[in-house]
């Protein structure tokens, strides 16, 4: 028997670094605003899976409109936004209320690979804590003092989500006490002494909090097109 499964999608953003008073969950690509797609990613992956959308309390009439205006009936559930991310997937997993696997991803990387999706929530069904990592391309180097010195990339990978976890164990590690230290759901499992492994994310999955990210999310929607 399948295990049930969930999605927590964060969309708390307000939109400061796009410079526009618009948050950027809500801004169009192709004409929809990103949120929708990435909505609709999970939805393709599972039409049974619970998709629990996670927004501050001032967006959710404005989100309504967009559905409305769009035309939008994936069935999903609205938790209230916290203070801090943190708050804000300890409020979504209250709407949680069966064993199963929950995912956590950012409302605002609609670009998620299905097979990314898929090979999360098999691998957390066996390791519990499962989150998509991607090699560093590029140089690295770490601030010493006044100077710095160039580090092996190969001993670093940036991290993605989905992060999916056995719901049981998410729940847990969430009735800790928040620290600045929890930069995500990982991290905040780790906490609780569990291992979290990684599995290979897809470069497409960028996280759009710029202008320039808008147009890289362009053109990604071009070319998914063609």
């Amino acid at each position: 028997m399948n295990p049930m499964k969930y999605v927590l999608i964060v969309a708390g953003g307000k939109g400061l670094r796009m410079g526009c008073e618009l948050p950027k969950q809500f801004l169009p690509i192709g004409g929809k605003p990103v949120l929708m797609r990435t909505i609709e990613a999970f939805y393709a992956y599972s039409p049974e899976i619970r998709i629990i959308l996670v927004l501050p309390c001032n967006q959710q009439a404005y989100w309504n409109e967009l559905c409305l205006k769009h035309g939008f009936s994936i069935p999903h559930q609205i938790a209230d936004g916290g203070e801090t991310r943190f708050h804000s997937v300890k409020n979504g997993l209250a709407f949680v209320t069966t064993p199963g696997l929950v995912g956590v991803h950012d409302g605002v990387r609609p670009f998620v690979a299905q097979e990314v999706i898929a090979r999360c929530y098999s691998l957390a069904a066996g390791k519990q804590a499962v989150i998509p990592v991607t090699d560093v391309v590029e140089t690295v180097r770490h601030l010493v003092g006044e100077g710095s010195e160039t580090v092996s990339r190969d001993a670093y990978k940036l991290v993605q989500t989905p992060q999916v976890f056995d719901a049981d164990l998410l729940k847990q590690a969430y009735e800790q006490p928040y620290t600045s230290h929890f930069t995500d759901d990982a991290s905040v499992v780790e906490a609780l002494g569990k291992p979290v492994y990684l599995t290979e994310g897809n470069r497409e999955n960028i996280k759009i909090t710029t202008p320039f990210d808008l147009k890289i999310a362009a053109a990604l929607l071009d070319s998914c097109s063609i």
